[in-house]
């Protein structure tokens, strides 16, 4: 033991307690809704645990070794008393347990020691010497002392590589957005349709925050990206109420004009009023917290063409409650429930931005979201070695969307001038969508000396109620121009003097759909020496996703997910450790893919030449539209993505399909420097196994066909299909083809089907290194800084895209066809190669605290996607570039293409932002009150954050797309944000 780690063990021994300290190493793991206190002792002694909040109390008896555990304490201080033969050792002392960690506690005597000088103080190190996960801890009150937004989002980008992502998800160590899970209380309240989203609760709400971002335990599943922890506020013996005001949006800064086209974010403000109360119902057993918060929303903004002005008001109402019933030292129940419900509403307007002036209202658009969620759950201390925690809960998220013009009128859109809606609605889809999550799930842990098993299952029944069809009747009308080879829905256009088409889609959809996820994990925390544990976990899981009628239609089990890690406290003081892990992570299948290829979808597309437009008159405002006049058609109807039927969905799925999963490695080490100073340094791998998406099926090894099928790319696809000598266009046979090869018919420039040409499989690979520079908060000041070096490569983002704003999951274009992804592989939208994060907080006086944030990051990558591609004539999404004889009078064999692989036309510019707050705290007796001022991104930074990344036409081979790396996403102009805080 060296010089420094000796001093500090005497120091820990002379008062009475040390944590993480030399004398032992416990296994040190926690259930996702608290924390374990572990340590060693004198053997046989009596360890007592007293909450100084709640008076619960526990005490357990230490092994013959002198280990023992408190497993499932609710996150809190905690007073630690221990005896032996009636005499006390060491000195009480209070310890705190965080959100998913274990604190270790050694408690010795010191009645052989000789008197150490103790100088100065001490801050308890922050490393956990047991611990094998990559997780960063954040609490309230460290929230409170830096300009960081109240909400979940917010806090989770403080943590290393993590960023926001399309979509207002959250990007993982290069994940998409769509691969995370979000905990509150246990509960799993992750968007189960899509993936993206999350139900949200207010900050005054929440207690502390977890942000797993590799390395987790076996009891964590159902995730590629990462998970975000989070427990609430709970009631205590003393009564307390108190009061939250927030008004954000303040000063904000008009958006800059980018490209000659408006986009602007001017005057939307969103203010919370938070009142709050927390006591006993009765004393040392039953508590409650209560709160409820009022949100008003108002906003103002225009379409990018700054042809439209759109003003958004909502005025909601949260509510939330959480009890504690502590029927008795070895028997807690709690009851969480909430509220989240959400309606907004956004009028539209015509508008003029060059004068700044709009005309009457024609429009008011409706959107519903949020829903009633509730968990209870119960923890029970069998034994001293044996606990058991259940739960059980419902998570509700609806999505509504309706306008009053649905039923009038109609989409239009220009697309030769804009993206932009030119009909008197602007509401893309009339949805009515609930989703409601049962889940259940039951967790043990028994300690048998060195080892510590952890055992458990959790089972998930995910139900969306579904509604979709296009407003007016029921069509999508979209003028394009007339590509260069004249060849439009796969046909040579029929009118020689048409310079434009219109294609009309007709969308519809509706049913019940619904998911099973189950799953069991076993875990052994095995304490191999003191200074040594290994983590050896496994993981079985299944999923099923199952068709409108009830019926399986994507069903995986047999998932096993091995995990193993370790941490070595190589210097055995409990000041360092060298840690590991390596796990297998699978991700579920999102509902919509059950919803948009398992009911009874539509998607009818038909074209027609454009003769112009006509007028169309609302009758509820007498306001004139432009309406398209449909000339000749062209080709025939496409409704090969649905025909409004279930049907028989074995021709439409890989009855044989694999799961998509992630194999991670990580290697750390962390280390205190002095008594307040900590660093550490992280080597990441990720790599993605497969994809699940819809492919489009031309050729089966004996007919010409046309279907989408869910299968994984590159891979064996066993589906019903058409075998029939006469190719009549009848299944009548299972058919296993190998999709890395076979499956696109190939046709030569006479039409002739000459062969067949396959997918690549999915990849997608991360490697990163992670430092960290961290200061810990000693009432004074507080400092962390993290770099992150990152590479993520492949072709596939995940399930969404958003290169291509596809927010679909498992329903994008990347394998629609096999030239989609040809030559495609290289850095990914996620990739941001450089990543620092600076947060601090200062304690300039008694009552004053200055904070500071400043992220950098550098730009993702862009790509140039085209048309066409150099195998055959297929006018779709790929990486290849017409650059000559691209007309319709040569041939497709004839086209001379550019290779633009994936990433490679250009990066981003660098982002920055800056914030800043400053608070003021004062004490009136009893009465706390805390006033913060912050400013968000200081030097009004509006840096492009995406691009439209089409160079050409999606249906138009060598046609220009005229709005191609034109910028399409900034950062949010400078804004400011006032909290006053009163606490009783």
């Amino acid at each position: 033991m060296n010089g420094k780690g000796l001093r500090k063990s005497a120091l820990c021994i002379a008062l009475g307690m040390c944590l993480s300290s030399a004398l032992s190493l416990q296994s040190a793991h926690a259930a996702n809704n608290d924390g374990s206190l572990v340590g060693r002792t004198t053997p046989g002694a009596q360890v007592t645990v007293t909450s100084p909040d709640t008076g619960f109390t526990r005490t357990v008896t230490a092994d013959e070794q002198g280990n023992y555990r408190f497993p499932f304490l609710p996150v809190g201080n905690y007073n630690v008393a221990v005896s032996s033969d009636g005499a006390a050792v060491g000195e009480a002392r209070t310890v705190t347990i965080s959100l998913g960690n274990a604190t270790n506690l050694t408690v010795a005597s010191a009645t052989d020691l000789a008197a150490v000088q103790v100088l100065g103080s001490r801050v308890i190190s922050p490393i956990d010497v047991t611990s094998t996960e990559s997780a960063t801890n954040i609490t309230r009150q460290e929230v409170a002392r830096l300009p960081v937004q109240r909400d979940i989002t917010d806090v989770a980008t403080l943590a290393p590589g993590v960023n926001r992502g399309e979509f207002g998800g959250i990007s993982f160590g290069g994940s998409s957005v769509a691969e995370n899970s979000v905990y509150i209380n246990g509960l799993n309240v992750t968007d189960f349709y899509n993936r993206v989203g999350f139900s949200s609760l207010p900050f005054s709400f929440l207690q502390e925050f977890q942000i797993k971002t590799g390395g987790y335990s076996v009891e964590f599943g159902r995730t590629t990206g990462g998970v975000i922890n989070a427990v609430t506020r709970s009631g205590s013996n003393e009564f307390h109420a108190g009061a939250d005001l927030v008004f954000d949006g303040l000063m904000q800064s008009e958006a800059k004009d980018h490209t000659g086209l408006i986009s602007r974010y001017d005057e939307t403000e969103e203010n919370n009023y938070a009142v709050w109360a927390s006591g006993p119902i009765i004393k040392d057993r039953l508590f409650f917290f209560g709160i409820y918060e009022k949100r008003d929303l108002d906003g103002q903004n225009t379409n990018d063409g700054g042809t439209r002005f759109f003003k958004t008001d909502g005025n909601n109402d949260f509510w939330g409650a959480k009890l504690d019933w502590q029927i008795n030292d070895s028997n807690l129940l709690e009851l969480l429930a909430f509220s989240d419900k959400n309606d907004t509403t956004q009028d539209s307007y015509p508008f003029d931005h060059t004068t700044g002036d709009r005309g009457e209202r024609d429009n008011r658009t409706f959107n519903k979201n949020g829903g009633d969620n509730w968990a209870l759950t119960y923890t029970g201390y069998l034994t001293d070695a044996l606990s058991m925690k259940v739960l059980y809960g419902e998570n509700e998220r609806n999505a509504s969307v309706n306008s009053l013009n649905d039923a009038a009128c109609n989409l239009v859109q220009d697309r030769r001038v804009s993206a932009d809606f030119i009909g008197c609605t602007s509401n893309t889809a009339v949805i009515d969508r609930t989703d409601t999550r049962e889940a259940a799930r039951i967790d043990f842990e028994w300690s048998l000396g060195e080892h510590l098993l952890r055992f458990g299952a959790d089972h998930e029944n995910n139900t969306s109620d579904y509604s979709s069809v296009y407003p007016g009747n029921g069509l999508r009308y979209e003028v394009s121009n007339i590509p260069a080879s004249r060849r439009v829905n796969g046909v040579i256009v029929p009118d020689p003097t048409a310079t434009a088409y219109v294609r009309t889609r007709q969308v519809a959809n509706n049913g019940t759909f619904e998911t099973e996820n189950e799953a069991y994990y076993v875990e052994d925390n095995w304490s191999v020496t003191p200074n040594l544990v290994l983590n050896l976990g496994l993981r079985w899981e299944a999923f099923d996703n199952k068709d409108a009628e009830g019926r399986s239609y994507i069903e995986m089990d047999d998932m096993i997910a091995p995990r193993f890690g370790f941490s070595w406290d190589f210097n055995g003081d409990g000041r360092a450790k060298i840690f590991g892990n390596a796990g297998r992570y699978y991700l579920p299948v999102a509902n919509v893919i059950n919803i948009k290829q398992a009911g009874p979808f539509l998607d009818a597309r038909r074209f027609f030449v454009f003769q112009g437009f006509g007028t169309f008159t609302n009758p509820s405002t007498g306001i004139t539209y432009p309406d398209p006049i449909l000339g000749q058609e062209i080709g025939t109807v496409d409704d090969s993505q649905g025909d409004g039927t279930v049907g028989d969905l074995t021709g439409e799925v890989d009855q044989d399909m694999d799961p998509v999963y992630q194999d991670e490695y990580i290697l750390g080490f962390q280390q205190m420097l002095g008594e307040t100073w900590s660093w550490g340094v992280r080597g990441i791998y990720r790599k993605l196994h497969d994809a699940i998406d819809d492919m489009e099926i031309t050729y089966n090894g004996f007919c010409e066909v046309d279907t989408f099928v869910m299968a994984n790319p590159g891979k064996d696809l066993t589906f019903f299909t058409d075998t029939d000598p006469d190719c009549d266009g009848d299944n009548d046979a299972m058919v296993t083809i190998d999709t890395s090869s076979q499956g696109w018919a190939l046709y030569n420039d006479d039409g002739d089907l000459v062969g067949q040409r396959g997918w690549g499989q999915a990849k997608r690979t991360y490697r990163a290194l992670e430092f960290v520079l961290d200061r810990a908060w000693d009432d004074k000041w507080a400092f962390n800084a993290s770099y992150t070096l990152s590479y993520s490569k492949g072709n596939a983002e995940g399930p969404v895209n958003s290169d291509t704003d596809f927010a679909d999951s498992g329903r994008t274009e990347a394998f629609d066809n096999p030239f989609v992804n040809l030559d495609g592989y290289g850095y990914l939208p996620n990739d941001h190669r450089h990543q620092f994060k600076f947060r601090a907080s200062y304690a300039l006086a008694d009552n004053w605290l200055l904070g500071g944030t400043l992220d950098a990051q550098s730009g993702r990558p862009v790509s140039e996607f085209g048309a066409g591609n150099p195998i055959d004539s297929t006018e779709f999404l790929s990486h290849y570039i017409c650059e000559f004889n691209c007309t319709e009078e040569f041939e497709p064999s004839e086209r001379i293409y550019r290779l633009s692989p994936r990433g490679a036309y250009d990066r981003l510019p660098w982002a920055y932002s800056l914030g800043a707050s400053i608070a003021y705290n004062r004490d009136f007796g009893r009465v706390k009150m805390n006033a913060k001022f912050a400013i968000y991104n200081i030097t009004n930074e509006q840096t492009v954050t995406e691009v439209n990344e089409t160079r050409e036409e999606q249906d138009g081979i060598g046609t220009p797309n005229p709005f191609f790396f034109q910028g399409t996403g900034y950062q949010a102009p400078r804004y400011a944000q006032f909290i006053l805080s009163i606490n009783y």
